[in-house]
């Protein structure tokens, strides 16, 4: 609503993207990531309710953390140096994942460090997506897709071996995109 009252919303990524989804690939490497946590199975967790409440819940989840690191902390900082702002972005974000590790979610201390890892690859990614298009939402729909989804996440299939492949296709994939990306999109300049 403060967004929507003070015309916010194009600053802050809340539109349509400047570049055409055919120069993204259709997103389609995001759709790899999305789809991670049901690689290995798919299994109701929770009751109908809190299952339901999960997911809205991992849906706002990734869309205020994506306005929190991408259109608030990456747009302060990109004025000054872009490139620091995408790697603060990206590192703060993965770093603020290390939070699980006392929240309750059960995370080892191994399964924390590898979602630091994919967390700071996927932030950086995103910050450059939100860099080159402009806009917030395909980054948004991602995370919170990403989030909303492990509350299907069969647990007993998550093996250290499946872990570490989720957690290297979660790495490998948001890095080969954002090489394409870079090399893809013409570099823009920042108005102060």
């Amino acid at each position: 609503i403060w967004m929507k009252k003070n015309d916010l919303f194009r600053k802050y990524g809340l539109c349509k993207a400047c570049v055409p989804s055919s120069k993204m690939l259709f997103y389609l490497p995001l759709l790899i990531v999305v789809s991670v946590n049901l690689w290995f199975g798919v299994k109701v967790n929770y009751s109908p309710v809190e299952s339901a409440l999960h997911v809205l819940s991992m849906l706002a989840v990734g869309f205020l953390e994506e306005i929190i690191f991408r259109g608030l902390l990456f747009r302060a900082m990109c004025r000054d140096n872009v490139k620091a702002a995408i790697i603060v972005s990206g590192i703060t974000f993965g770093i603020g994942h290390i939070v699980n590790l006392f929240n309750g979610s059960g995370a080892d201390l191994f399964s924390n460090l590898l979602q630091v890892l994919y967390a700071a690859a996927a932030g950086i990614l995103f910050a450059v997506m939100f860099y080159k298009t402009e806009s917030l939402l395909p980054c948004i729909a991602a995370h919170s897709l990403l989030n909303a989804l492990s509350v299907f996440i069969n647990e007993e299939a998550m093996t250290m071996k499946n872990e570490i492949i989720s957690s290297a296709v979660l790495i490998i994939v948001p890095l080969i995109y954002l090489i394409y990306i870079v090399k893809a999109l013409p570099t823009k300049k920042i108005t102060k």
